[in-house]
């Protein structure tokens, strides 16, 4: 006795197997087996058929149902697969602690790890220096000569070439920052002289925006 002639029901019509398929696939987040859409589908109806017909229904659409490894799914056309692709610009908010790390970095470079604390005025965490690193807007410099011959900072050409800037010279003043409220307020005692405070370089006031 057949599987049909077992089930208390008849099978969907065929067209309204084909639905379900559709429907099953649409809403897959991963390609589905014939044995997937048999053990959701009514006792009875026969999915490879359905699939057959949904395939060539779709013959010559926008969106194909096509074959992946022995699963099904929709996938763009080919030919159309141009129109899927798009340029995206990833926005990341910094931290103040980032921000401060990276300023103090860019204008204080080569600095050592104990220094850009000393300028701060707190403990520098691994994770900000490592989110810098990440960014390719740090890298480690040379060695200070000095005992326990501590590594340096510097700022990257990556760095200055998100920023618009030639150098590190093309920063802006340490006044401006401050007047965004980008850096303390506090004096630093590492800070550049103080005509850099009195005569910002204009233009870059979005520096530590991203």
């Amino acid at each position: 006795m057949s599987e049909q002639e077992q089930s208390l029901f008849a099978a969907p019509p065929m067209g309204e197997q084909e639905r379900m398929v559709e429907a099953i696939l649409f809403a897959s987040t991963e390609p589905v087996t014939v044995a997937e859409l048999r053990s959701r589908m009514p006792h009875g109806c026969d999915p490879a058929e359905a699939l057959a017909y949904l395939r060539k229904r779709y013959e010559g659409r926008g969106v194909h149902v096509v074959k992946v490894g022995d699963a099904f799914a929709f996938r763009t056309a080919a030919d159309l697969g141009f129109l899927m692709s798009r340029e995206t610009v990833e926005t990341r908010k910094l931290s103040r602690a980032a921000i401060e790390t990276l300023a103090i970095i860019a204008y204080h470079q080569p600095v050592t790890r104990t220094e850009i604390e000393e300028i701060r005025g707190v403990a520098v965490s691994r994770g900000t220096i490592d989110l810098l690193m990440e960014l390719e807007w740090i890298r480690f410099g040379r060695r200070r000569m000095t005992p326990g011959r501590p590594v340096t900072f510097v700022v990257t050409d990556s760095f200055l070439d998100h920023f618009g800037l030639e150098s590190a010279r093309d920063l802006p003043g340490i006044k401006e920052l401050r007047a965004a409220g980008l850096l303390d307020s506090r004096p630093s005692p590492m800070a550049p002289p103080s005509e850099d405070e009195d005569e910002p370089q204009p233009g870059q006031s979005e520096l530590f925006e991203d």
